[in-house]
């Protein structure tokens, strides 16, 4: 059984590896996740300001964010 940490870390690395997989680092002036798991209950909120970029900010945050739970997901079926 995964810790709490470990959860919250696994879908914080999970995000931004959608994210940054989208945008060069220089691309993105502002990105908030933000990943909280209290009784079970995983919370994922993602923000991303790349005005310069042609990719959907918002599509991409939740891509981001469905990432996130599916990475808890798999950890909890190892």
């Amino acid at each position: 059984m995964p810790t709490d940490d470990e959860v919250v870390e696994t879908a914080s690395t999970a995000a931004e590896d959608v994210v940054f997989s989208r945008y060069d680092v220089g691309t993105v002036e502002d990105l908030d996740v933000t990943v909280t798991f209290e009784d079970g209950v995983l919370d994922v909120d993602v923000y991303v300001n790349a005005p310069d970029s042609r990719q959907d900010e918002a599509q991409v945050a939740d891509d981001a964010a469905l990432a996130a739970r599916a990475a808890v997901d798999d950890l909890f079926e190892e």
